[in-house]
C-alpha cells in the first residue's frame, strides 16, 4: 500500500472541499511521532491542530477509554445519563477562571461549542447581536463562518451569513493595529452600526489560531471586560485551540487575569476523541429551557472518559511548566536565526503555542511562499508543520507538550535546516 495509491482513491471518493495539508496517510502514531502506510516516520508538530497536547495515544488516556469501552459506548446523556459526565463538568467548573458559580455543557466539536455559547448568550440577555474580530476562526457551521474573520477558504462561495454579526479589527502591532485602534473601531461600531444595548456577546480568542497566533494584548482584554460590564454584554473566550496547557496555563485567559462569562473548549480537551464544552456563569448556563441544549452524541462517554484522563495527565506531568520550557527552547532557536534569515519578522507566542512570521525581503509584504516552502522542506525531511494567518505567511508550532527531549532536538534541527535551505 502506498500514499500515492490511497491519494488516487481519495480523489475519486472524497469531496475536494476537504483540504489536506499533506498526502501522507497515517498507519500508527505514538506521542510525538507518526508512521505512514509506507513505514516512514514523521515528527508531528501539528498535533491534529492542537488536539493531542498530551501526545498520541497517551497510556492513561488509552487505558481510560478501554475501560469505558468495557462498560458502554453510548446511551445519550439526555436519555440515560452517566456519572463521568458530571465529574468532568465539576472539574471544568473548578478549573476555569472566575470566582463565581459555574456550570458546563458538553457537545462534540469546537463549532458546536461556539454555536451553543451564542445560543446561551442570546437567551440569557434577550439580545441578538454578536461582535467578533478580523482574523478570528470560530468554526465551519454557518454561525461559525459568520463569526470567523477570514474569507478564504472558510466563507468563499457559501452564500449569505447569519445576520447581526459584526467585526472589528484585532489588535496586531506588527500590522499597525494597536489596542487603541481596535477599541476606537469598537466604539465607532457602537455609534454607527449597532446599539450596544442590542449586543449579546463579544467573542474573542485570547490567542488567535487560524488568524496567525497573535496574542491579545493584556490591556485589550481588560478593556473588553470593562466594555462588556458597562453595556451588559457577555464576554465569550474561545479557548478551543488555546486550552489545556498549550499556552503554559490551563487556559489562556489566565494570562490576563480576566474571567470571561462563557468559555468554549474542544480540541485537546479529550486528547484525540471528539468532545467539546461550554463552561460559564451558572445563571447564564441555566437560562435555556431543558432540551434547548444538547445533542445525540453530546458528551459521548468515550470522549468524557478520555477528558478526565487528560486532566489527570496535565496535572501529574506538570504540562503547564513543560509548555513554557519547550516554547522557550523553540523561540531561542528561532531567535538565533534572525541575523541570517532577515525574512523572519516576528517570533511569538505564550507557552508552547508559538509561531514565526515571514515577509518578502524585496516587497516587505507577507510571504506565504516562504512559509509554505519551509513547510514543504520540513515535511520532506520528516517534520510536519502547519501554516496559518490571513496572509498565509505564518508557521505555527503545535507539537505535543509531551514531546520527548531528543525528538524535540531533532525537530529543531530539521526546522533550522529547512529555513536555511529556503533562504539559500
Amino acid at each position: 500500500m502506498s500514499n500515492a495509491t490511497i491519494s488516487a482513491r481519495k480523489n475519486a471518493a472524497i469531496s475536494r472541499g476537504v483540504g489536506m495539508t499533506t498526502q501522507i496517510y497515517a498507519e500508527r502514531a505514538e506521542n510525538s511521532e507518526i508512521w505512514d502506510v509506507e513505514g516512514r516516520r514523521y515528527i508531528d508538530f501539528a498535533s491534529g491542530i492542537a488536539v493531542v497536547n498530551t501526545g498520541h495515544r497517551h497510556p492513561k488516556v488509552i487505558e481510560a477509554v478501554k475501560a469505558q469501552l468495557d462498560r458502554f459506548t453510548h446511551t445519550c446523556h439526555q436519555v440515560v445519563p452517566y456519572e463521568n459526565y458530571v465529574r468532568l463538568a465539576e472539574r471544568l467548573n473548578g478549573l476555569l477562571p472566575g470566582k463565581f458559580d459555574k456550570k458546563t455543557i458538553f457537545a462534540t466539536t469546537g463549532a458546536e461549542a461556539v454555536e451553543n455559547a451564542v445560543k446561551i448568550a442570546r437567551h440569557a440577555t434577550g439580545r441578538q447581536a454578536v461582535v467578533a474580530f478580523t482574523g478570528a476562526f470560530h468554526g465551519r457551521t454557518f454561525m461559525g463562518m459568520a463569526l470567523t474573520g477570514k474569507v478564504q477558504p472558510y466563507k468563499a462561495g457559501f452564500g449569505a451569513m447569519p445576520g447581526d454579526v459584526f467585526h472589528v479589527p484585532f489588535p496586531i502591532a506588527l500590522h499597525g493595529v494597536t489596542t487603541a485602534d481596535s477599541l476606537a473601531a469598537l466604539d465607532k461600531l457602537f455609534k454607527a452600526d449597532v446599539d450596544p444595548a442590542r449586543v449579546a456577546a463579544i467573542i474573542v480568542e485570547p490567542v488567535q489560531g487560524e488568524g496567525g497566533f497573535y496574542e491579545a494584548p493584556r490591556d485589550f482584554v481588560s478593556a473588553l471586560r470593562k466594555i462588556c460590564d458597562q453595556h451588559g454584554i457577555l464576554l465569550i473566550a474561545d479557548e478551543v485551540q488555546t486550552g489545556f496547557a498549550r499556552t503554559g496555563k490551563m487556559f489562556a485567559m489566565e494570562h490576563h487575569d480576566v474571567a470571561p462569562d462563557l468559555t468554549t473548549m474542544a480540541k485537546s480537551l479529550a486528547g484525540g476523541f471528539p468532545l467539546s464544552a461550554v463552561t460559564g456563569r451558572a445563571e447564564l448556563m441555566d437560562s435555556p429551557n431543558p432540551g434547548g441544549l444538547g445533542g445525540t452524541y453530546a458528551g459521548n462517554p468515550l470522549g468524557v472518559a478520555a477528558a478526565n484522563a487528560v486532566l489527570d495527565v496535565i496535572e501529574e506531568e506538570k504540562l503547564n511548566d513543560r509548555a513554557n520550557l519547550l516554547g522557550s527552547r523553540l523561540k531561542q532557536r528561532l531567535e538565533a536565526l534572525r541575523d541570517d534569515v532577515p525574512e523572519i519578522v516576528d517570533i511569538r507566542g505564550p507557552g508552547f503555542m508559538n509561531a514565526v512570521e515571514f515577509n518578502d525581503l524585496k516587497t516587505k509584504l507577507p510571504s506565504a511562499e516562504f512559509a509554505n516552502n519551509v513547510r514543504l522542506k520540513a515535511l520532506d525531511k520528516g517534520l510536519i508543520l502547519l501554516t496559518c494567518g490571513v496572509y498565509g505567511n505564518v508557521i505555527r508550532f503545535l507539537a505535543p507538550i509531551t514531546v520527548q527531549d531528543n525528538v524535540m532536538t531533532e525537530a529543531l534541527d530539521i526546522l533550522e535546516t529547512s529555513i536555511r535551505e529556503v533562504r539559500a
